[in-house]
């Protein structure tokens, strides 16, 4: 069984429809996953949040998800409160309730994996797991083969005492350093992963941002993948 993971998708839906276009050309995938912030930041939250009801057979709640009633807890992060303002407004009540009802933590690959959005102890929830911080994952890898988390913006893979933990980056804002949809694609038999880039058409955000509005670096950010 083969399963692409994707994460923080954050309203870019160019970045989505090519990723998602993607995984359908590979005939080898059985099934799509979501770590997580399918909303926020970008300029089409009610056409992702659709786009990911149609397709991912698991979503967990991240932590824009979460907080698209509250906008103002992000009250010092602008592009972060103002891209919220935004999915709040657009968004219908249905997929508000959707985004909601989404559970923090699952596991996927009948029971073999954890899939969380960010820290998956319960107490710590919203915390950065970067790369770096993996081998502290031990905890957390007893009774499954591997764990899948997002939130960081970071595509990265590690085995910890010969256990998988993939972030498959960000969909619609990758933050290292390369501007390409990231996403990966898990093979659960194998406990592998391959990490995937797609191109896409940045400047279709950009000029949607403008055109919605919101502040510009939302858009320009996605150039450079910072």
């Amino acid at each position: 069984m083969r399963i692409a993971l994707i994460s923080d998708v954050h309203g870019n839906l160019p970045a989505l429809e090519a990723v998602l276009d993607d995984v359908d050309d590979d005939d080898a995938v059985d099934a799509t996953v979501c770590a997580g912030d399918v909303v926020g930041y970008g300029p089409w939250p009610s056409e992702c949040v659709e786009r990911v009801r149609e397709t991912c057979s698991v979503v967990v709640q991240g932590n824009h998800d979460r907080t698209v009633e509250t906008p103002a807890e992000y009250s010092h992060n602008e592009m972060a409160m103002r891209g919220l303002e935004y999915a709040k407004r657009e968004l219908s009540d249905a997929q508000r309730e959707w985004l909601a009802a989404l559970p923090p933590r699952t596991t996927i690959a009948r029971d073999r994996f954890r899939l969380v959005h960010s820290h998956p102890d319960p107490d710590q929830l919203g915390r950065y797991v970067r790369p770096r911080g993996f081998p502290e994952m031990r905890p957390y890898l007893d009774d499954h083969d591997g764990l899948v988390l997002g939130h960081t913006h970071l595509q990265h893979r590690a085995k910890v005492d010969g256990k998988l933990i993939v972030n498959p980056g960000s969909v619609g804002q990758p933050r290292d350093g390369d501007p390409d949809a990231a996403y990966a694609v898990l093979d659960v038999e194998d406990a592998t992963v391959e990490l995937r880039r797609v191109e896409y058409d940045v400047d279709r955000v950009i000029k949607r941002v403008e055109d919605e509005g919101l502040p510009r670096r939302i858009g320009t950010r996605l150039l450079d993948g910072s």
